[in-house]
């Protein structure tokens, strides 16, 4: 199903789209064209809005019986995220991830694509159009930045571990406990801005960790690939593998290596 065929039509098709219905409304936004869904850290603007539908019409296409699994569509219409529970393979978008950066004209914002079936994450695209960086991975085939090759290692002995959070308004009471578990001696924990490029520093090996309490697929996937595939690991706060339908014991981690992420569902734990 992956071949370099598609995984290169399928980063034109973001570039494409990014460039003509994203870019040309970088710090251009009218008051109109921004609204927020559930708070004011939960906007979405017309840029999101025409990416997704743009993207979702080319994806389709492009993988003829697969599905789209979109944020702004999935907001109109909550059952269209049942399709992640179906047999078709299913493009997961989010349009634009870290829209609040996008609204402020920041450049901390990408675009997260990625293809699943069954629960297995099979490929994924992380593009920040701005930073000029496209990471593409995988399944069982490496990732790539920018055409070379990714590896997040393991932290330095002594190192102050650098772990990016769930912002408050997006957590409960419980998993604020658990965050809690992180504020010790040789852990800097921060709250994060895109999601999906807080993931590329994972991959990268700037960002030791990154703990959520969110499991919408769209702001997980591409990254969570990316991660595995550059070598690092990740769980929920049990202990057990990511779910990408959902049901996930929260917050979860990823991490550079399999040792940090056992370290971070420790903390969590003893924070809960």
């Amino acid at each position: 199903m992956i071949d370099d065929e598609l995984v290169a039509e399928v980063e034109g098709a973001i570039r494409r789209t990014v460039a003509e219905e994203v870019m040309p409304r970088w710090r251009q936004l009218a008051d109109e064209e921004v609204e927020q869904k559930s708070g004011p850290h939960d906007l979405v603007t017309i840029a999101d809005q025409r990416a997704e539908e743009s993207l979702s019409r080319t994806l389709a296409t492009l993988l003829p019986g697969s599905v789209v699994v979109g944020e702004e569509a999935v907001h109109a219409q909550p059952v269209m995220y049942e399709a992640l529970h179906g047999d078709a393979p299913v493009w997961i978008v989010d349009p634009i991830d870290g829209t609040r950066q996008f609204v402020r004209g920041h450049e901390q914002f990408s675009t997260l694509v990625a293809l699943a079936r069954h629960g297995e994450i099979l490929a994924s695209w992380t593009y920040g159009p701005v930073l000029d960086e496209m990471a593409i991975a995988r399944h069982r085939g490496g990732a790539l930045l920018n055409g070379e090759a990714l590896w997040s290692g393991m932290p330095e002995p002594g190192r102050v571990l650098e772990v990016a959070t769930s912002h408050p308004d997006f957590t409960t009471d419980a998993q604020k406990r658990a965050l809690l578990g992180l504020r010790v001696e040789g852990v800097a924990p921060r709250p994060c801005g895109s999601a999906g490029l807080e993931y590329l520093g994972v991959a990268r090996g700037e960002v030791d960790a990154v703990v959520f309490s969110w499991e919408a697929a769209w702001d997980h996937a591409a990254g969570l690939l990316l991660v595995a595939e550059a070598g690092g690991a990740s769980a929920t706060i049990e202990g057990e593998p990511f779910r990408l339908a959902g049901g996930n014991a929260l917050p979860f981690t990823a991490a550079r290596d399999a040792g940090t992420a056992r370290r971070m569902v420790g903390l969590l734990r003893a924070g809960s």
